[in-house]
Parts: structure tokens; sequence; C-alpha cells
């Protein structure tokens, strides 16, 4: 075994970790602004079609709720910018995939439009993710526009302050810092309302915690927050 490189800190090698984030379903924070997507979700296979979209920003939650319904449909998972090296018929033997991250820049519409028109002919279920709705992908293939347009989607909006504050303690969880109800109500009036801007905010707190070896309080997110508006 070699040695570990001096000049690295273990700061450095505790910011390296990932942090684990569960995707079961037991551990979804529930909220107004993802219910429509939970129930779709919990309703299936009764579905408005057999493909249908998932919409929503960075973070929002897509990808735990698309690993929900992938365990229920016995589903595979594809990052859709592999969609152009893999085989559609293998990556729909199960009857049921999650494309996920399907996004404009860089898409393979004829490799998409297989994949949409194979999945109608076998019946199978798709649940694609993305940043954006599919209806506006400036797509060259007219039949794809049109296949786009038609898919059911439905939308992930911005947390209310009840799951933003679920959402801190979730994540600060998560990094197994121990936060209270002052440093949570501080980030909820401070931080960016949305997913990705808690996430953010409570990796800086946990770098910045361990680089003075002070705890994650109120009093720190003050300093690093205070130039931000109420």
């Amino acid at each position: 075994m070699g040695n570990l490189d001096s000049s690295v800190s273990p700061r450095q090698l505790v910011l390296a970790l990932d942090h684990a984030e569960s995707f079961a379903r037991e551990d979804f924070l529930a909220g107004p602004s993802n219910a429509a997507a939970l129930t779709l979700m919990d309703r299936w296979p009764d579905w408005p079609d057999r493909i249908v979209a998932l919409i929503g920003p960075e973070g929002s939650g897509k990808s735990h709720l698309a690993a929900i319904w992938a365990q229920a449909a016995g589903a595979r998972v594809l990052a859709a910018k592999l969609l152009p090296d893999i085989d559609l018929p293998t990556a729909l033997a199960t009857g049921a995939l999650v494309l996920e991250d399907l996004e404009f820049a860089g898409l393979d519409e004829r490799a998409l439009f297989h994949l949409i028109n194979l999945a109608r002919e076998e019946g199978a279920f798709v649940l694609i993710t993305s940043r954006s709705p599919l209806a506006t992908f400036p797509v060259a293939i007219r039949d794809l526009a049109s296949r786009l347009r038609a898919l059911p989607s439905v939308a992930l909006a911005a947390p209310d302050d009840a799951l933003l504050r679920s959402l801190i303690v979730k994540l600060a969880a998560d990094r197994q810092l121990v936060v209270d109800e002052a440093l949570v109500n501080y980030l909820v009036n401070r931080i960016e309302r949305s997913f990705a801007g808690a996430r953010a905010a409570l990796a800086r707190l946990d770098e910045e915690a361990m680089r003075q070896h002070r705890p994650v309080t109120r009093a720190l997110a003050a300093e690093l927050f205070r130039d931000q508006p109420a």
C-alpha cells in the first residue's frame, strides 16, 4: 500500500469524499412543489401515456423521483447522452426505461426518435427527465417535434418554506452536520430558493467550518451570507 501524499491535507481528503444521498422512497421530501410529480410516480402504471416527461431545475428531485419509479417498475436507467451508443431493444428489455437528463444541446434527434417509436411499438413505459420542457426543443425532425409536443409532462416547482427547511436539515444530516432552528431559519431567508441553492449553501458552510475548525452555526452562516438579501 502506497503512502499518502504529504502535501494533501486532512481537510482536502474530507472534502474529496462524496456525501451519499439516499434515493429510497421513504427519504423523498414531499411538498406542494413536487406533489403532482410524486403522485404521478405513485400512480404508475395508471399514467396518461406510456411515455411521460418529468421537468425541473437542477437538484429539484428529478433523479430521486426517477429512482422511485425505476424501483417500482423494474426500469433500466440510461443517461440521455449515451442514447446514440446503446442498443435500443436492450434498453427497453424490461418494458420500462428512465432516460435521464435529456437536453437539446448535443441531442441525437434520430436516436431519440427511434427510441420513442420502438417504445410505442413494444408498449414500453419511458420516463424522460429534463431541465427544459421537451416541447421547446427546436428539433429539425418534424415527426419528432410533434411527438415531443404530445408527451404529457409534470413539472417540479421551487420549494416552499417548509420543504426548504426539511431539505436543509436532510442535507445537513447527509454531511453529518448538526443544525439548529436558528440556523435553518436564517438560511431559508438568505439563500437562493431552490434545491441547488440549499445544496450549495450547506457545502459552503461545511467547507468553511472545517477550514476554521468551527461548528456550523447561525453566526458562521451570517458571516458567509450576510450580503445576500433577506
